[in-house]
């Protein structure tokens, strides 16, 4: 991780983080559309990611300490990853420039994930938020709180964000 930066502005910390053209749309895929192995990743970007900067940046990403690899129990042979408290974090920001490119880039496909995100204001990013964490911080928390599962007929956040989203994919597929 890089510890000497070109000033200590915050907003400059967070572009040489951030400021490659990939970094946060695999976050976005992690976020928004839940991949989370690596050939999930590569083969179904919107954008088309080359495997070598993919496997890049999410090396990067982990260093950071936004996302975090573990075992798929599923496949011995696949690796999961998961956002961390802090990769969780930027859900907001995410959502606040869905919203900004959605008023000021009006030629953007995803109208409909800004109209949603925009309705659903804070109380529907905070309920994603609250399920991202149950999704991707569960393993570590599941042995401080059991908890049975509930059966619920209320639609969550995610998939209310991932039907708005669910457009744009297909628009892309051939």
């Amino acid at each position: 991780m890089q510890t000497d930066h070109r000033s200590e502005c915050v907003i400059n910390h967070m572009v040489e983080m951030f400021g490659d053209k990939w970094s946060l749309l695999v976050i976005r895929d992690i976020i928004f559309v839940n991949r989370r192995h690596f050939r999930e990743l590569l083969t179904k970007s919107m954008e088309g990611i080359a495997s070598n900067i993919l496997a890049d940046r999410l090396h990067r990403l982990v260093e950071q300490g936004l996302i975090v690899k573990s075992d798929d129990a599923s496949h011995k042979q696949k690796v999961i990853y998961s956002l961390t408290e802090k990769g969780i974090g930027l859900l907001p920001l995410l959502m606040e420039m869905v919203v900004w490119g959605h008023k000021y880039l009006p030629d953007s496909t995803l109208t409909g994930l800004a109209q949603v995100l925009e309705e659903g204001g804070p109380k529907l990013w905070a309920e994603f938020m609250a399920e991202l964490r149950e999704t991707h911080l569960r393993a570590a928390n599941a042995k401080k709180t059991a908890r049975r599962p509930t059966k619920s007929t209320r639609i969550s956040a995610m998939q209310k964000l991932r039907a708005a989203y669910e457009p744009a994919l297909a628009k892309r597929k051939p």
